[in-house]
């Protein structure tokens, strides 16, 4: 279907906008590191596409290091040191030293041991800090955990939205865990001052970074972040169930008392010993054998990030959500679609959501057309900006294709 006539010239002087803004893009040839085919493929917030280097890497994993090498590739290939390995090629993107992340499990048991954990060093009910605040408009996975996390140490849940943390902040309090970026709307929230409002209760803060790792400059470190944890299969395009992984800052490191512990964090693992010793740093965070084939293979997918700063991305993030705002504005009917991300740079994650009536069938018959996002209940179209592999002329042809689905 061409574009309606009433808004061919709109049409002309975007796409010719998006030619320019394309030329220009400084992160325009990382694209080739990617699989990809003319779909428009904006879910990248659920699940990153193939960086190219990945099925020959899993498949030398699989046919050398397993099957030639065997037993032997937990020191010669090294298996045994990925999930610290792996874990410091992820700390600069999330804005920390080496030594303080540990990649393994899903991000739903790092949010339980971080939360435990959080709970354990600021002192717990013994102490009078007998409250978890969590971020009510979480990630269910995230409060249902939360809800578990308290029960299990005799504390209090309390959810209240972002907005309303400082207010309920006391001496109570013993840990926080939030979201930076919301993944219904991709508000971005002020990791910073949320962080140092619980820390001016003495409270610890634990932070959800699955919505804004790989699409924002995150700065764990220089924002005195206690405890955080993160998937790696949006945009840092991991793959399918891949690893997450968990910060553990690093002056906490010797009093993090994890809730799982594992023979893989234990300070003589081939000891053997019936009782617990946690090893020394991050390690503390794993648990039991690496998932070495997903590992790996995420470990092949980072090197997309070679050659490219956080910076450069967040500013491209920000070029292409503003420019998707201004094609929908110009090329959607008044009133059709309305936006529930905010507008400032400052409030902005990578994705933009928007309102609409029978988003569902709207997103599907998006999909039909070759643009793909994805459907929130009840009513929100959800788009994923990832930097590295989307360009300008994918987002006016998005704005276009759904104009035309909501007149057709």
């Amino acid at each position: 279907m061409s574009e309606p006539a009433f808004k061919e010239p709109a049409f002309k002087e975007l796409a010719f906008k998006a030619q320019e803004l394309d030329a220009g893009d400084e992160l325009g040839g990382v694209r080739s590191r990617f699989v990809l085919d003319d779909v428009v493929y904006l879910d990248g917030n659920s699940l990153g596409a193939l960086p190219a280097t990945v099925p020959g890497r899993v498949e030398d994993v699989v046919r050398r290091q397993w099957g030639s090498l065997r037993i032997r590739s937990w020191d010669e290939s090294g298996w045994w040191t990925a999930p610290e390995r792996i874990g410091d090629r992820i700390a600069p993107l999330v804005g920390a030293a080496a030594g303080q992340i540990v990649v393994g499990d899903s991000t739903s048991v790092n949010v339980f041991k971080a939360l435990v954990g959080a709970v354990r060093l600021a002192g717990g009910p013994g102490s009078g800090r007998d409250e978890v605040v969590v971020d009510a408009t979480t990630f269910p996975t995230d409060g249902y955990i939360a809800e578990s996390a308290a029960r299990m140490t005799g504390c209090t849940l309390r959810a209240v939205t972002p907005a309303e943390v400082p207010e309920v902040l006391s001496g109570r309090t013993a840990a926080v865990l939030l979201n930076h970026v919301d993944y219904r709307t991709g508000r971005l929230h002020d990791l910073q001052s949320l962080t140092a409002a619980v820390h001016a209760v003495g409270g610890i803060a634990v932070w959800d970074l699955c919505h804004s790792a790989g699409a924002l400059p995150v700065g764990l470190d220089a924002h005195g972040v206690d405890l955080a944890v993160g998937c790696t299969y949006k945009y840092l395009n991991g793959g399918p169930g891949s690893p997450a992984y968990l910060y553990v800052r690093r002056e906490h490191q010797d009093r993090f008392d994890s809730p799982l512990p594992g023979w893989t964090s234990h300070a003589d693992p081939f000891g053997m010993s019936p009782s617990y010793a946690p090893a020394d740093g991050a390690l503390r965070g794993r648990v039991g054998t690496p998932d070495i084939l997903s590992m790996l293979a995420l470990e092949a997918a980072l090197e997309v990030w070679d050659g490219v700063s956080v910076e450069s991305v967040r500013a491209k993030s920000l070029a292409l959500t503003d420019f998707f705002l201004e094609c929908v504005s110009a090329y959607v009917d008044e009133g059709r679609v309305a936006c529930v991300t905010p507008l400032a740079h400052a409030e902005r994650g990578s994705q933009v959501a928007l309102r609409c009536e029978d988003a569902g069938e709207v997103m599907k018959r998006l999909i039909e057309r070759g643009v793909v996002g994805d459907f929130r209940h009840p009513d929100v179209l959800r788009f994923g900006f990832t930097p590295l592999y989307v360009g300008f002329a994918d987002v006016e042809r998005a704005a276009r294709v759904l104009a035309e689905t909501l007149v057709s």
